[in-house]
């Protein structure tokens, strides 16, 4: 057990116990961890800052749920792996009634796609890059990203994600060679 989980399991307690500052430390510890990973996920910075605090008002309202035993990193990225998924699901709905509107109101639908002539070439890469993970089947990328954005354990990752040490290392594997798979045919020349 690290210095990190006994403090986190004190503040849970004493947040729990109605300690306002609790509840702020346990936000300001883990939040920038629960950004990339929803970033990672959803591969957009404004609604990783959304999911973002929909996981920790979720957090906080289950947190006589967290076992005090367990580490709070994998408790909350467990949430926020489980509010991507329901973004996604949202965005679904959102996409079907976005494309079932009159075509004379298409125009006052906003086009979210960089533009390339204004967006450096460093941001371009970086947004190919989080498309590419952001694309990924959702087990290799749930695995990816705590994996290597988060830098989790293999057992922190198989206890979170409720798989074995060995799966966990097999989907890494397998992400590791759809995202270069993926990365390398987007940077083929179109013919």
């Amino acid at each position: 057990m690290t210095p990190g989980e006994s403090d986190d399991r004190t503040l849970a307690a004493h947040a729990l116990a109605g300690r306002q500052d609790a509840y702020a430390a346990l936000m300001r510890r883990h939040r920038d961890a629960v950004w990339r990973l929803a970033r990672g996920h959803v591969g957009d910075s404004d609604e990783a800052l959304d999911i973002t605090q929909e996981v920790f008002i979720a957090a906080f309202a289950a947190l006589a749920r967290y076992d005090g035993a367990r580490p709070f990193r994998a408790w909350i990225a467990r949430i926020t792996l489980n509010k991507c998924r329901d973004w996604g699901r949202r965005r679904a709905v959102r996409r079907f009634f976005a494309f079932a509107r009159p075509i004379d109101e298409a125009g006052d639908i906003a086009d979210v796609a960089l533009d390339p002539e204004a967006a450096l070439r460093s941001q371009r890469e970086l947004a190919r890059i989080n498309a590419a993970i952001a694309a990924l089947p959702a087990p290799l990328k749930d695995v990816l990203l705590l994996r290597t954005i988060e830098a989790m354990s293999q057992a922190d990752t198989a206890a979170t994600l409720g798989l074995s040490e060995k799966a966990v290392e097999t989907r890494l594997y397998r992400a590791r060679a759809k995202l270069s798979e993926s990365l390398r045919d987007d940077a083929a020349p179109r013919v």
